[in-house]
């Protein structure tokens, strides 16, 4: 009986009592793993294959140990430009021995999810906190919009500035003609702008 199970992003094909060295896995040594994630399975005549992965199906291990795997030498080279480069790496590995393969009935983990019911206690008495607030404030938003009228002339008087931008050079030299500015000649787009804005 073998199996295909993905693990820490690798797929490897394993069988009972097997050592299987693995990308590092976070579990420490003596404790026993479960990879959820089995691709294929082959016991004796029939084959399952999943899509992607087999549900209930499950693959036994324990961590023997971590390690360092032997060093890779990485060397760049370009010829003839005096550029060499020269470097190691030994990868983080994990050696684990697989226990055993169970086709059917295997449960997943579940992660505890105590924070997630915590925080929404310690929000409800500030909730509570801002309904007399909001009752305070009522009376200083009816105040702010009898204000929001004379904001509103405000803006219209920014979208004068924002059309003069889009205007030629020509037209903008036109405009400050009629309204008698002096030196327009020497004056560029922007000072133009500033000119007519005043």
């Amino acid at each position: 009986m073998y199996a295909i199970v993905e693990i820490a992003g690798q797929q490897f094909k394993v069988a009972k009592d097997q050592k299987v060295y693995v990308h590092r896995l976070k579990e420490e040594e003596g404790k026993k793993v479960s990879f959820h994630n089995v691709l294929l399975l082959e016991d004796g005549k029939n084959i399952t294959v999943g899509a992607p992965a087999i549900d209930g199906a499950a693959v036994e291990a324990k961590i023997v140990k971590h390690l360092k795997g032997d060093k890779v030498i990485v060397f760049k080279k370009k010829r003839r430009k005096g550029y060499q480069k020269k470097n190691g790496h030994r990868q983080y590995l994990t050696e684990i021995h697989i226990e055993g393969i169970i086709a059917k009935g295997a449960k997943k983990e579940t992660p505890k999810k105590e924070a997630v019911k915590v925080a929404p206690k310690k929000e409800a008495p500030k909730a509570k906190a801002a309904a007399p607030k909001a009752k305070a404030e009522a009376p200083k938003k009816a105040a702010a919009k009898k204000a929001a009228p004379k904001k509103a002339a405000a803006p219209k008087e920014v979208k004068k500035t924002v059309d003069l931008s889009k205007n030629t050079v020509a037209e903008l030299k036109e405009m400050a003609k009629a309204k008698g500015i002096e030196g327009i000649s020497s004056m560029k787009k922007a000072d133009l702008i500033a000119a007519l804005s005043k």
